[in-house]
């Protein structure tokens, strides 16, 4: 039998069921932490801040009339890098058409930085999920709730969302 734990709950097994464990057969897993969460906290986020944006938040910053690079300075208090944009992102918003061509517009202004991808597909959820999953450095910004919830699996990775009409975040 195989079960995948925590580090905590492994040691607490050990400090409980030591004379037990060795009657028992089961092959225990310990999940593996990344190097830059060893204080509880991601050690490779700092200012300034690398910002992946998502379709949906450059619409509704749209919406609320809100611009993006001063309104994420104002939101984190410090400077931001470029915000970033993958070619997925940036693939979904041209197939999205002439509705959204000012976000596009906005998009392709020389202040977002382009990021490339080398995998197939045009998902642009699934890319940045990707992307953050390998690169801990990013805070994702996002409107979408399922892409939120998905972003929230992973330790250590904060989200930026809008709420009444300005950038909040769950950055401590």
């Amino acid at each position: 039998m195989h079960v995948y734990i925590s580090e905590k709950c492994y040691v607490y097994i050990l400090n409980t069921f030591i004379y037990n464990i060795n009657y028992i057969n089961i092959n225990i897993y310990i999940a593996k932490i990344p190097s830059c969460m060893f204080f509880q906290y991601n050690t490779q986020l700092g200012p300034p801040y690398y910002i992946l944006v998502d379709t949906n938040f450059i619409n509704f910053s749209i919406k609320a009339k809100l611009d993006v690079v001063q309104s994420m300075m104002d939101c984190l208090y410090a400077k931001c890098n470029v915000p970033c944009i993958t070619d997925c992102v940036m693939a979904e918003l041209e197939k999205l058409g002439m509705k959204f061509r000012v976000a596009l517009r906005i998009e392709k202004d020389s202040r977002f930085d382009r990021l490339p991808c080398s995998h197939k597909g045009t998902y642009a959820d699934d890319c940045l999920v990707q992307r953050v999953m390998q690169h801990k450095c990013y805070i994702v910004a996002t409107v979408d709730r399922d892409l939120k919830r998905r972003i929230r699996k992973i330790p250590g990775v904060p989200i930026m969302y809008i709420s009444n009409h300005r950038y909040s975040s769950s950055l401590c």
